[in-house]
């Protein structure tokens, strides 16, 4: 009995430690986009005191866009390289040092005066945070039973995506933006206190010292088979960051395109807004995943609600400010599948390569705000017209989500005790 409450001791640490890491880990992602405008404004205006607002008005949009994708490659190459310690290494080297890099790195972030040293420290950033969430759903996976998994991984995905709201909240109540980057890198800092009682994978310990190829990402590529389950899994999910990486973080922009005054939408109410309807879809996704015992159908059903959503953000959006937030949480309770996108990850691939895959395929679809952006900017040319543009977009990438989840497996209850030749 005494060994039972142990074991659950145990688990019950680690979930909660990739819960809070995860919490952090959004809680610094998309602090950027709460504060883009308050603190690009401010940096612009030292940097060049003697534009007009007019230019500074132009220049805020732009510049974030490319602040985004700075952050954006960074999580790139850092989900390859996280991901292949993680295998090579063990995942508590990735948990330890992934939250010391994006802890200094939000403490930095509150003391730039340049757009250059922003765009390096959100790339900096986005590194240091690529490790975080790959890392501790493959040690929650690999720690609890198959039948219950789901569950450890709903949790953290729950708690982690809440870190938003928080991040929203704090924007709204802290008056200075450089010191909501300075809360981000303490709560990391302390948090990482919290990590030295957790303990490693049994699955990685168990091949640590087998002569088996680990942390290999290229072996992903080596098989057709492997390599169409991954990119399915991927692109199922990049449907979630066209809806928050374009409509929820340009918010303010897109509002005015449909018909609400300036200023009437803010980038840390939308953001704040999403993440709340995120939070619950996350619990809902993840309980639904396990009442139904299928990770396949529930990503339809959310991929079908992402869609409609939408559809309603454009056709909806511009009627009123409390009608635009209300299709701002519906959107995101719609796009709040993380969990069990999550969880299909870490159950498609050996315990040779699972680090790997599952710390590179979010930040593959968070990397994806390159390509979107670079989609959309080629739509636009042809149309001229930013609304009409970005609804193609949004149709192009949605449609590519819909044929990779059919050609996606389920992955509910597999046994994960396998290496991949």
């Amino acid at each position: 009995m005494q060994t039972n409450k142990t074991y659950s001791g145990k688990i019950s640490l680690l979930i909660i430690v990739a819960a809070l890491g995860y919490f952090v880990d959004i809680y610094d992602l998309l602090l950027f986009g709460v504060l883009r405008t308050e603190s690009l404004y401010d940096i612009l205006h030292h940097q060049y005191p003697n534009l007009s607002q007019q230019c500074l008005e132009h220049l805020n949009p732009m510049f974030g866009s490319q602040l985004l994708n700075w952050q954006m490659a960074g999580m790139l190459l850092g989900g390859i390289i996280w991901g292949i310690i993680g295998d090579k290494r063990g995942r508590l080297s990735v948990l330890f040092g992934s939250i010391i890099l994006y802890s200094i790195a939000n403490i930095l972030n509150g003391m730039v005066t340049t757009t250059g040293a922003y765009s390096f420290l959100r790339f900096f950033s986005g590194f240091g945070l690529a490790g975080e969430l790959g890392a501790g759903i493959t040690l929650v996976s690999e720690s609890m039973s198959k039948e219950k998994r789901g569950y450890g991984t709903m949790i953290v995905a729950t708690v982690g995506v809440f870190g938003a709201v928080v991040a929203g909240y704090t924007a709204e109540v802290v008056d200075n933006w450089r010191h909501s980057y300075y809360i981000g890198g303490a709560m990391g800092f302390g948090l990482l206190l919290l990590r030295i009682g957790v303990y490693e994978s049994g699955l990685f310990t168990g091949i640590k010292h087998e002569s088996v190829s680990r942390g290999n990402f290229f072996l992903i590529f080596k098989n057709r088979i492997r390599l169409k389950k991954y990119l399915s899994i991927i692109f199922v999910t990049v449907p979630v960051w066209y809806f928050i990486g374009t409509l929820v973080f340009f918010a303010p922009e897109f509002s005015v395109e449909l018909g609400l005054p300036k200023g009437a939408i803010t980038g840390g109410k939308a953001i704040m807004f999403a993440y709340m309807g995120i939070t619950c879809g996350d619990l809902t996704s993840g309980l639904l995943s396990q009442l139904l015992k299928s990770r396949k159908k529930t990503l339809g059903i959310y991929l079908v609600w992402t869609t409609l959503a939408v559809a309603l953000y454009f056709l909806l959006g511009g009627i009123s400010v409390f009608m635009f937030y209300a299709v701002i949480i519906f959107g995101g309770v719609a796009t709040g599948y993380w969990a069990v996108f999550m969880s299909t990850a870490a159950e498609s691939f050996g315990t040779n390569i699972r680090a790997t895959a599952t710390t590179t395929a979010p930040n593959f679809v968070r990397g994806s705000t390159i390509l979107i952006s670079f989609v959309l900017s080629m739509v636009t040319l042809c149309f001229h017209d930013k609304i009409t543009s970005t609804l193609i977009t949004g149709g192009i990438f949605i449609s590519i989500g819909f044929v990779a989840l059919y050609h996606l497996r389920d992955t509910f209850g597999v046994d994960l005790d396998y290496i991949e030749k």
